[in-house]
């Protein structure tokens, strides 16, 4: 693992030759083209707000708010499995052509949609401070642990199914469901403490429960994550890293004959 590791090191050009174009050509042809990366989000922060602050009122302060920290994340997260899962077919071309370690494909597509987070957390700090959300400059300095944390957890799982995906094609269709499904096993549109006790359990078994709980620590109370929940989140996170590697790396090698 050592020596893939730094085998993908060496290729750090072409990995950010690949996020480059993948960020140029998101809204390639568009009028807007790179102002759309404000546009949704605060399109989504307006619909929201009116269909939670008017329509069903929701008892949570500044509902706005406590669901657009949580919804930026998701959208990167969700976007990494019902994306991720065919970029190495999306580049099939590349693969069977030319030598380079596979795993640079999903990597530059996780960096891609992760840029593509931090312009749209430019449009969350803004919201933050219209709110009149009063930072803590420890809970600043723990928030890029936490996006590394939710990195290191997207780029775990998109190893994983991109190399499935080659043998499996069905698994786009699958994870589409399961996107949505997964969003609301997570505490992103409800408070985590509404959850039933018997149930919390399960609901802490999903890695992207603590993630988010952290991020609305930090950008919605204004404080520091707990450190029960920055561990787990870190732990959940490596261990998928990990096992998206090893998978990865024995799929692998027969991705140019199931092409």
């Amino acid at each position: 693992m050592i020596a893939t590791l730094k085998e993908i090191f060496e290729y750090k050009t072409m990995i950010w030759s690949l996020v480059h174009r993948d960020l140029r050509g998101r809204y390639k042809a568009s009028v807007l083209g790179f102002l759309w990366t404000f546009i949704v989000p605060l399109a989504q922060l307006l619909v929201y707000t009116l269909v939670f602050s008017v329509i069903l009122r929701s008892q949570i302060e500044k509902y706005y708010l406590y669901l657009f920290v949580a919804l930026i994340p998701w959208n990167f997260f969700s976007n990494c499995l019902t994306g991720g899962v065919s970029c190495i077919i999306q580049q099939q071309s590349l693969v069977k052509k030319i030598y380079f370690p596979r795993e640079v494909v999903p990597i530059a597509y996780v960096t891609g949609a992760f840029v593509n987070m931090l312009y749209c957390e430019i449009v969350v700090f803004a919201v933050c401070i219209f709110s009149g959300v009063h930072f803590s400059v420890l809970g600043l300095l723990c928030l890029p642990l936490v996006m590394a944390i939710e990195y290191i957890l997207a780029l775990g799982i998109t190893l994983i199914i991109s190399a499935v995906d080659v043998y499996f094609r069905d698994l786009e269709h699958i994870l589409g469901i399961l996107s949505m499904v997964w969003m609301f096993m997570t505490p992103i549109m409800y408070d985590i403490n509404i959850v039933p006790q018997r149930l919390l359990p399960i609901f802490r078994l999903n890695p992207m429960t603590n993630v988010v709980v952290a991020y609305r620590d930090i950008l919605y109370s204004g404080g520091v994550p707990a450190l029960g929940t920055l561990s787990l989140a870190a732990a959940m996170g490596v261990v998928f890293l990990l096992v998206g590697l090893v998978v990865f790396g024995k799929l692998k090698r027969r991705f140019a004959e199931e092409m």
